[in-house]
C-alpha cells in the first residue's frame, strides 16, 4: 500500500513539473529548440494520465531529447469534448514540430484542427474506421501512431465474464451513448451475447449519478454481471464504478489494468501505458526527419489479463 501511495505522489510531482517545463525551456547556444504539443484526454490529477505522460517523457529521454535543452513540451489536459476541442486549437496555434494525441478523444479534434502538423497517437481505437489514416501499413497524411485494439476484441470481455461467473445471464454494459467508439464496442459484445446465453442491458456513464442509478436498478434482479467499455468516461469514473460493483457483489470485467490496480475484479486489454513510451519513439523519428505518412500504424500484439 505504501509503495502504491508513493508512486502516486511521484507521478503527481512529475506531472506538476511537466506542466511547468514550457515556461522554463531554454536552449543551449547554437542548438535549435524543438517543440512538441501533447493533448491528454484525462485530467491532470488522474494518476493514470500521469503514468501515461511519464512513459512518453521517459521515451523522449531515451531518444536523446532533454526538456529545456533541445525540446519544449507543451501539455494540455482535457476530459469534456468542448474542452478537448479548445485545447486542440490552442496547441495547433503554437505551431509545434509534432503533436501527441492521447486516445480518440484527443486525436479527433487535433485531426480536425490540422492536416499539416505531424500527429502521433497512442491508445486510439480503429483509426481507419474513424478516417484518421488511410491504412495501418500506409497511413498517409500527417497522422500515425499506436492503436489500442479493434472493436471486435470487445467480445472477449463477455467470454471472460462467463469464465469467472458462469451463472451470469444478464450483463449491464457501461458505455456512453454519444461516443462512437463506445457504441461500436457495445455492438461487438451484442453480436455474441446470444451465443453465451446472456441478455445485455445498456447503461450510461456520463456522470457518477447516472452510473449509480443504472447499476443499482440493474442489481435488483439476480444473476447479473458488468462489463465496462474502454472509453475516457469509464476511466474518469472508475472509482465509482469499482465501488458500486463491490457494494452489489457484481462480477465485473474491465478494459484496462488500471481498473484492477484500483480494486476491480479482472481486466483484459492492451498495455496502454507502454504505448505512450513507444509513441515517443515515433515522435523522435519525426523530429529527426522522418514523415508520419511513412511510419506504419502499430497494433498491439499482446493483450494482458489482470486479476485483483
Amino acid at each position: 500500500m505504501a509503495s502504491h501511495i508513493e508512486r502516486r505522489k511521484f507521478l503527481a510531482t512529475l506531472g506538476g513539473a511537466a506542466a511547468a517545463w514550457p515556461l522554463a525551456a531554454r536552449g543551449q547556444p547554437g542548438e535549435r529548440m524543438r517543440r512538441v504539443g501533447v493533448l491528454m484526454n484525462l485530467t491532470a490529477d488522474d494518476p493514470e494520465g500521469q503514468a501515461r505522460l511519464a512513459a512518453f517523457l521517459q521515451g523522449l529521454q531515451v531518444g536523446g531529447w532533454a526538456v529545456g535543452r533541445n525540446v519544449r513540451v507543451d501539455i494540455r489536459w482535457g476530459a469534456s469534448e468542448d474542452l478537448m476541442r479548445r485545447q486542440a486549437a490552442d496547441l495547433v496555434a503554437l505551431a509545434p514540430d509534432v503533436l501527441l494525441a492521447s486516445a480518440n478523444q484527443a486525436m479527433v479534434p487535433l485531426h480536425r484542427a490540422t492536416r499539416t502538423i505531424p500527429i502521433v497517437f497512442a491508445a486510439v481505437t480503429d483509426p481507419v474506421v474513424h478516417g484518421l489514416v488511410e491504412s495501418l501499413a500506409r497511413p498517409g497524411g500527417n497522422v500515425t501512431g499506436f492503436t489500442s485494439a479493434e472493436y471486435r476484441m470487445s467480445a472477449k470481455w463477455l467470454e471472460l465474464l462467463k469464465d469467472v461467473a458462469p451463472h451470469v445471464t444478464r450483463t449491464a454494459v457501461l458505455f456512453e451513448a454519444d461516443n462512437r467508439a463506445a457504441i461500436a464496442q457495445f455492438s461487438a459484445i451484442q453480436a455474441v451475447a446470444a451465443s453465451f446465453g446472456v441478455e445485455l442491458i445498456p447503461a450510461g456513464l456520463r456522470n457518477a449519478g447516472e452510473i449509480e442509478r443504472a447499476v443499482t436498478a440493474f442489481t435488483r434482479i439476480p444473476n447479473g454481471g458488468l462489463i465496462v467499455t474502454r472509453t475516457t468516461e469509464a476511466i474518469m469514473h472508475r472509482g465509482s464504478i469499482i465501488a458500486l460493483a463491490a457494494r452489489h457483489r457484481l462480477p465485473a470485467v474491465y478494459p484496462l489494468r488500471v481498473f484492477v490496480a484500483d480494486g476491480g475484479l479482472i481486466s483484459y486489454g492492451p498495455d496502454i501505458v507502454d504505448q505512450y513510451r513507444r509513441a515517443a519513439g515515433y515522435v523522435d523519428r519525426i523530429l529527426k526527419g522522418e514523415k508520419a505518412a511513412d511510419l506504419p500504424v502499430q497494433a498491439p500484439t499482446k493483450f494482458e489479463r489482470s486479476l485483483i
